[in-house]
Protein backbone atom coordinates (compact mmCIF):
# COMPACT_ATOMS: atom_id res chain seq x y z
CA UNK A 1 0.00 0.00 0.00
CA UNK A 2 2.85 2.39 0.85
CA UNK A 3 4.50 1.50 -2.43
CA UNK A 4 1.45 2.67 -4.37
CA UNK A 5 1.51 6.15 -2.80
CA UNK A 6 2.25 8.98 -5.23
CA UNK A 7 3.74 12.33 -4.34
CA UNK A 8 0.37 13.83 -5.29
CA UNK A 9 -1.25 11.75 -2.54
CA UNK A 10 1.14 13.17 0.04
CA UNK A 11 0.39 16.72 -1.13
CA UNK A 12 -3.33 15.88 -0.99
CA UNK A 13 -3.06 14.67 2.62
CA UNK A 14 -0.97 17.68 3.62
CA UNK A 15 -3.47 20.15 2.15
CA UNK A 16 -6.39 18.44 3.91
CA UNK A 17 -4.45 18.47 7.21
CA UNK A 18 -3.73 22.19 6.84
CA UNK A 19 -7.40 22.91 6.09
CA UNK A 20 -8.57 20.99 9.15
CA UNK A 21 -5.93 22.70 11.29
CA UNK A 22 -7.02 26.15 10.14
CA UNK A 23 -10.67 25.32 10.72
CA UNK A 24 -9.91 24.15 14.26
CA UNK A 25 -7.99 27.37 14.96
CA UNK A 26 -11.01 29.38 13.80
CA UNK A 27 -13.49 27.61 16.08
CA UNK A 28 -11.36 27.14 19.21
CA UNK A 29 -12.87 29.13 22.07
CA UNK A 30 -16.22 29.65 20.30
CA UNK A 31 -19.64 28.03 20.69
CA UNK A 32 -18.89 26.04 17.55
CA UNK A 33 -16.21 24.08 19.41
CA UNK A 34 -18.78 22.78 21.86
CA UNK A 35 -20.99 21.88 18.90
CA UNK A 36 -18.20 19.86 17.30
CA UNK A 37 -17.67 17.94 20.53
CA UNK A 38 -21.38 17.22 20.73
CA UNK A 39 -21.52 16.02 17.13
CA UNK A 40 -18.51 13.76 17.67
CA UNK A 41 -20.18 12.26 20.74
CA UNK A 42 -23.40 11.64 18.80
CA UNK A 43 -21.40 10.12 15.96
CA UNK A 44 -19.62 7.71 18.31
CA UNK A 45 -22.92 6.71 19.92
CA UNK A 46 -24.48 6.18 16.48
CA UNK A 47 -21.54 4.02 15.37
CA UNK A 48 -21.79 1.92 18.55
CA UNK A 49 -25.55 1.56 18.03
CA UNK A 50 -24.98 0.23 14.49
CA UNK A 51 -22.34 -2.24 15.64
CA UNK A 52 -24.61 -3.50 18.44
CA UNK A 53 -27.59 -3.52 16.01
CA UNK A 54 -29.70 -1.19 18.18
CA UNK A 55 -32.05 -0.34 15.36
CA UNK A 56 -34.37 2.09 17.16
CA UNK A 57 -31.47 4.07 18.61
CA UNK A 58 -29.71 4.06 15.23
CA UNK A 59 -32.84 5.38 13.52
CA UNK A 60 -33.35 8.09 16.15
CA UNK A 61 -29.74 9.27 16.02
CA UNK A 62 -29.79 9.24 12.22
CA UNK A 63 -32.87 11.50 12.20
CA UNK A 64 -31.33 13.77 14.83
CA UNK A 65 -28.09 14.20 12.91
CA UNK A 66 -30.06 14.93 9.75
CA UNK A 67 -31.98 17.72 11.45
CA UNK A 68 -28.77 19.12 12.96
CA UNK A 69 -27.13 19.32 9.55
CA UNK A 70 -29.93 21.68 8.50
CA UNK A 71 -30.11 23.66 11.75
CA UNK A 72 -26.37 24.22 12.27
CA UNK A 73 -25.84 26.74 9.41
CA UNK A 74 -28.83 28.74 10.68
CA UNK A 75 -27.98 28.75 14.39
CA UNK A 76 -24.25 29.36 13.87
CA UNK A 77 -24.53 31.80 11.00
CA UNK A 78 -22.45 34.53 12.80
CA UNK A 79 -19.63 32.08 13.51
CA UNK A 80 -19.64 30.78 9.93
CA UNK A 81 -19.56 34.33 8.55
CA UNK A 82 -16.65 35.18 10.82
CA UNK A 83 -14.78 32.05 9.72
CA UNK A 84 -15.25 32.92 6.05
CA UNK A 85 -14.09 36.47 6.72
CA UNK A 86 -10.95 35.14 8.43
CA UNK A 87 -10.25 32.90 5.46
CA UNK A 88 -10.75 35.82 3.09
CA UNK A 89 -8.30 38.02 4.99
CA UNK A 90 -5.44 35.67 4.17
CA UNK A 91 -2.11 35.19 5.94
CA UNK A 92 -1.93 35.05 9.72
CA UNK A 93 1.35 36.96 9.89
CA UNK A 94 -0.14 39.88 7.99
CA UNK A 95 -3.24 39.86 10.23
CA UNK A 96 -1.11 39.87 13.36
CA UNK A 97 0.91 42.78 12.02
CA UNK A 98 -2.25 44.76 11.23
CA UNK A 99 -3.72 43.92 14.65
CA UNK A 100 -0.52 45.08 16.37
CA UNK A 101 -0.56 48.33 14.39
CA UNK A 102 -4.20 48.95 15.32
CA UNK A 103 -3.52 48.16 19.00
CA UNK A 104 -0.58 50.55 18.97
CA UNK A 105 -2.68 53.32 17.41
CA UNK A 106 -5.55 52.89 19.89
CA UNK A 107 -3.24 52.68 22.89
CA UNK A 108 -1.55 55.88 21.67
CA UNK A 109 -4.88 57.69 21.49
CA UNK A 110 -5.94 56.68 25.01
CA UNK A 111 -2.51 57.17 26.61
CA UNK A 112 -2.18 60.64 25.06
CA UNK A 113 -5.61 61.56 26.42
CA UNK A 114 -4.69 60.25 29.87
CA UNK A 115 -1.39 62.12 29.74
CA UNK A 116 -3.15 65.38 28.93
CA UNK A 117 -5.77 64.88 31.66
CA UNK A 118 -3.01 64.02 34.10
CA UNK A 119 -1.01 67.12 33.19
CA UNK A 120 -4.06 69.38 33.56
CA UNK A 121 -5.22 67.57 36.74
CA UNK A 122 -8.60 66.77 35.22
CA UNK A 123 -10.29 63.85 36.96
CA UNK A 124 -11.19 60.88 34.78
CA UNK A 125 -12.32 57.26 35.05
CA UNK A 126 -11.86 54.99 32.01
CA UNK A 127 -13.10 51.40 32.20
CA UNK A 128 -11.70 48.85 29.75
CA UNK A 129 -14.28 46.14 29.09
CA UNK A 130 -12.85 42.62 28.75
CA UNK A 131 -14.67 39.28 29.01
CA UNK A 132 -17.42 40.34 31.41
CA UNK A 133 -20.05 42.48 29.74
CA UNK A 134 -20.74 45.83 31.40
CA UNK A 135 -24.14 46.48 29.85
CA UNK A 136 -25.75 46.80 33.28
CA UNK A 137 -23.64 49.91 33.83
CA UNK A 138 -23.81 51.58 30.42
CA UNK A 139 -27.37 50.84 29.27
CA UNK A 140 -28.71 53.71 31.44
CA UNK A 141 -25.81 56.02 30.51
CA UNK A 142 -25.21 58.10 27.39
CA UNK A 143 -24.42 55.87 24.42
CA UNK A 144 -21.45 57.13 22.44
CA UNK A 145 -20.57 54.24 20.09
CA UNK A 146 -17.70 56.22 18.62
CA UNK A 147 -14.17 55.70 17.44
CA UNK A 148 -11.53 56.03 20.14
CA UNK A 149 -9.78 59.39 19.86
CA UNK A 150 -7.84 61.40 22.40
CA UNK A 151 -9.81 64.55 21.58
CA UNK A 152 -13.15 62.91 22.34
CA UNK A 153 -11.89 61.37 25.58
CA UNK A 154 -10.52 64.72 26.75
CA UNK A 155 -13.78 66.45 25.85
CA UNK A 156 -15.87 63.90 27.75
CA UNK A 157 -13.93 64.56 30.97
CA UNK A 158 -13.51 68.30 30.52
CA UNK A 159 -14.71 70.15 33.60
CA UNK A 160 -18.13 71.69 33.03
CA UNK A 161 -19.36 69.21 30.42
CA UNK A 162 -22.48 67.23 31.44
CA UNK A 163 -20.66 63.86 31.35
CA UNK A 164 -17.41 64.71 33.12
CA UNK A 165 -18.39 63.18 36.47
CA UNK A 166 -19.23 59.70 35.17
CA UNK A 167 -17.07 56.88 33.85
CA UNK A 168 -16.31 56.18 30.20
CA UNK A 169 -16.52 52.53 29.13
CA UNK A 170 -14.60 51.38 26.07
CA UNK A 171 -13.95 48.01 24.47
CA UNK A 172 -11.20 47.01 22.04
CA UNK A 173 -12.90 48.81 19.18
CA UNK A 174 -14.95 51.82 20.29
CA UNK A 175 -16.04 54.13 23.07
CA UNK A 176 -19.26 52.48 24.22
CA UNK A 177 -20.76 55.03 26.62
CA UNK A 178 -20.03 57.97 28.91
CA UNK A 179 -21.55 59.28 32.11
CA UNK A 180 -21.68 55.75 33.52
CA UNK A 181 -22.32 55.25 37.23
CA UNK A 182 -20.42 52.34 38.78
CA UNK A 183 -20.83 50.47 42.07
CA UNK A 184 -18.56 51.69 44.86
CA UNK A 185 -16.28 49.23 46.59
CA UNK A 186 -17.36 47.99 50.00
CA UNK A 187 -13.80 47.30 51.12
CA UNK A 188 -13.64 48.57 54.74
CA UNK A 189 -9.83 48.63 54.80
CA UNK A 190 -9.45 51.48 52.33
CA UNK A 191 -8.05 54.77 53.51
CA UNK A 192 -10.65 57.49 53.93
CA UNK A 193 -8.51 59.62 51.62
CA UNK A 194 -9.39 57.36 48.67
CA UNK A 195 -11.85 59.36 46.56
CA UNK A 196 -15.10 58.40 44.88
CA UNK A 197 -13.52 57.77 41.46
CA UNK A 198 -11.03 55.32 42.93
CA UNK A 199 -13.76 53.59 44.92
CA UNK A 200 -15.88 53.27 41.77
CA UNK A 201 -12.89 51.87 39.86
CA UNK A 202 -12.32 49.29 42.59
CA UNK A 203 -16.04 48.52 42.68
CA UNK A 204 -16.32 47.67 38.99
CA UNK A 205 -13.11 45.63 39.15
CA UNK A 206 -14.60 43.59 42.01
CA UNK A 207 -17.74 42.59 40.09
CA UNK A 208 -16.09 42.06 36.68
CA UNK A 209 -12.75 41.40 34.99
CA UNK A 210 -12.63 44.98 33.70
CA UNK A 211 -9.59 47.23 34.05
CA UNK A 212 -10.25 50.72 35.41
CA UNK A 213 -7.84 53.63 34.94
CA UNK A 214 -8.28 56.65 37.19
CA UNK A 215 -6.78 60.11 36.78
CA UNK A 216 -6.70 61.98 40.08
CA UNK A 217 -7.58 65.68 39.86
CA UNK A 218 -5.96 66.34 43.27
CA UNK A 219 -2.60 64.63 42.70
CA UNK A 220 -2.43 64.45 38.92
CA UNK A 221 -1.52 60.76 39.01
CA UNK A 222 -2.84 57.67 37.22
CA UNK A 223 -4.06 54.60 39.12
CA UNK A 224 -5.17 51.15 37.97
CA UNK A 225 -7.88 49.03 39.58
CA UNK A 226 -8.00 45.33 38.70
CA UNK A 227 -9.50 42.41 40.61
CA UNK A 228 -10.28 44.66 43.55
CA UNK A 229 -6.71 45.90 43.95
CA UNK A 230 -5.40 49.38 43.34
CA UNK A 231 -2.03 50.37 41.87
CA UNK A 232 -1.23 54.07 42.16
CA UNK A 233 1.10 56.51 40.44
CA UNK A 234 1.59 54.56 37.22
CA UNK A 235 4.27 55.84 34.88
CA UNK A 236 3.42 56.83 31.31
CA UNK A 237 5.30 53.83 29.89
CA UNK A 238 3.34 51.47 32.13
CA UNK A 239 0.03 52.96 31.02
CA UNK A 240 1.08 52.65 27.38
CA UNK A 241 2.09 49.02 27.85
CA UNK A 242 -1.11 48.16 29.69
CA UNK A 243 -3.23 49.71 26.94
CA UNK A 244 -1.29 47.88 24.23
CA UNK A 245 -1.86 44.55 26.00
CA UNK A 246 -5.56 45.35 26.23
CA UNK A 247 -6.14 46.46 22.64
CA UNK A 248 -4.01 43.67 21.16
CA UNK A 249 -5.90 41.06 23.16
CA UNK A 250 -2.66 39.54 24.41
CA UNK A 251 -4.36 38.18 27.52
CA UNK A 252 -5.56 35.34 25.28
CA UNK A 253 -2.00 34.29 24.55
CA UNK A 254 0.02 31.77 26.59
CA UNK A 255 0.95 34.36 29.23
CA UNK A 256 -2.18 35.98 30.58
CA UNK A 257 -2.72 39.71 30.86
CA UNK A 258 -2.83 39.41 34.62
CA UNK A 259 0.57 37.73 34.68
CA UNK A 260 2.01 40.50 32.52
CA UNK A 261 0.48 43.20 34.70
CA UNK A 262 1.75 41.55 37.87
CA UNK A 263 5.24 41.55 36.41
CA UNK A 264 5.06 45.16 35.24
CA UNK A 265 3.25 46.57 38.27
CA UNK A 266 4.49 44.34 41.07
CA UNK A 267 6.30 47.17 42.83
CA UNK A 268 3.16 49.33 42.75
CA UNK A 269 0.62 47.02 44.43
CA UNK A 270 -0.70 48.75 47.52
Amino acid sequence: MLGSLRWQDLVDILVIAIIFHRLLLLIVGTRAMQLIKGLLTLGLVAAAARILELRTLSWFLGQTLGVLMIAIPIVFQPELRKALEEIGRGGGLWRRKKAAEKAEALSFEVSRAIGYLKGQKIGALIVLERGTGLKDFWRTAIKINSEITQELLITLFWDGTPLHDGAVIIDRERIIAAGCFLPLTENPDLSRWIGTRHRAALGVSEVSDALALVVSEERGEVSLAVNGRLSRNLKDAQVQKLLFYFFSGEESERKSLMERLQEDLQALWS
